[in-house]
């Protein structure tokens, strides 16, 4: 990952986006697990949005990644937080928001240390001990 100091402000690049974006504590656990995406489970990096705007209800949201199976379908949800920040009901709330949207079948909340796998089936949450494979979407 290519990070730099641009008037007094550190960025990093981010490859999905294309461009140089603040990094924030946020963004850091986020691009960690992008680049743990593709590098380790085999993800295509064209299949991955980042901040992908949705709309629930009237509201306007933005989730911080979604990753899209062969027929460009979503399939998993991706929630990240400073690693400051734990993972509470709250952040598994907003996801779970969000995916009344999207009706994805896999959940990921990240924070750094800890990385919560869900995977919805009949509107119920199984969790997982691990990221599935992009081949086992």
């Amino acid at each position: 990952m290519r990070t730099r100091l641009y008037n007094g402000k550190e960025q990093i690049f981010c490859e999905w986006r294309h461009r140089w974006v603040r990094l924030t504590p946020e963004e850091w656990v986020r691009q960690q697990l992008l680049h743990r995406l593709v590098e380790q489970f085999a993800y295509p990096q064209a299949r991955i949005a980042v901040e992908a705007a949705i709309k629930v209800g009237e509201a306007h949201k933005r989730c911080d990644a979604i990753v899209y199976n062969t027929d460009m379908k979503p399939v998993i949800l991706i929630e990240c937080k400073a690693e400051t920040v734990h993972l509470t009901q709250k952040t598994l709330d907003q996801a779970v928001t969000y995916n009344r949207k999207l009706q994805v079948p896999y959940l990921i909340l990240h924070n750094g240390p800890q990385t919560i796998i869900a995977h919805v089936k009949d509107q119920t949450l199984d969790y997982l001990k691990s990221i599935p494979l992009y081949n086992r979407l």
